[in-house]
């Protein structure tokens, strides 16, 4: 139905950032976020345990919100799940790699494109892959970059401490002379002034969850399925972690204070033998 929501999931709660796009591309439509806090971070895991709780959530959100589209606003769990789900899924699911690296090859001028991702994402060589697949005379240079996603998740994003780690987690491409950087984690963009100064101004940033705002935007109106019957938006909120602490990084990232944040037990979600 046309009043089904847009889910959208996170290993924490950089989705947010996502699923903040999504909201201002398509006010009409209503929305249903799960934020995995309690397994963060996704990164330094297996690609079969994340594609395990990609799933797990993936279940959930079908049978309690009824989804018409999964957004996985995670790169390291598009990474691992994607093609997986995609499979699986009786809707459209939607990932932030893809995206992105269209966006980055599209952006570049001289073809050398940085990327700063989980060491999940980096392992994976999926942003390299895409990006080639789009021009191969690019060049790309992964840098793994945990820290930044440590920084985000305690609201550390523009003290002094935060700027050095960011400038340390950045030095690897010095004398790379990339002119585009993407920010391959969904967390990054909220270090984005930081991360701006420490690579200079003549690198252009490349937000995937832009991109992937916009592609689930394109999906929606091609199925006819946009929200168009006027009836109140509604966004509704999951977290496996700390519901308060999710309630101040949201507010804060979003400007707003989400009305309904609901603490999920992962025992509440399906488990590993449920969701084969």
């Amino acid at each position: 139905m046309q009043t089904d929501p847009i889910g959208l999931m996170d290993s924490g709660v950089g989705g947010l950032t996502v699923l903040k796009e999504v909201q201002r591309l398509l006010p009409a439509e209503n929305t249903v976020f799960l934020g995995d806090q309690a397994r963060l971070p996704y990164g330094p895991r297996s690609v079969e345990e994340v594609t395990t709780f990609t799933r797990q959530i993936a279940t959930y959100l079908r049978q309690h919100a009824n989804m018409k589209v999964f957004v996985i606003a995670c790169n390291t769990a598009t990474a691992a799940a994607l093609t997986q789900m995609q499979s699986e899924l009786p809707v459209p699911v939607v990932g932030v790699i893809a995206p992105g690296a269209t966006t980055a090859a599209k952006v570049t001028k001289n073809h050398k494109i940085g990327v700063i991702a989980t060491e999940g994402t980096v392992k994976s060589g999926q942003y390299q892959q895409d990006i080639l697949a789009v021009d191969a005379q690019n060049q790309v240079v992964s840098v793994a970059c945990p820290q930044l996603v440590t920084l985000a998740e305690h609201n550390d994003l523009t003290s002094a401490h935060a700027q050095e780690v960011v400038a340390q987690n950045l030095a690897p491409f010095q004398g790379t002379d990339i002119d585009t950087l993407v920010m391959g984690c969904t967390h990054f963009p909220l270090l984005r002034d930081a991360i701006q100064r420490a690579i200079g101004p003549d690198v252009t940033l490349v937000d995937p969850g832009v991109s992937a705002a916009e592609q689930t935007a394109a999906i929606l109106k091609d199925k006819h399925e946009l929200n168009t019957t006027g009836q109140p938006v509604t966004a509704t909120y999951y977290t496996t972690g700390d519901v308060d602490q999710f309630n101040q990084l949201a507010s804060e990232w979003l400007d707003l204070a989400p009305k309904h944040v609901t603490h999920l037990d992962i025992s509440t979600l399906a488990t590993p033998a449920e969701v084969e």
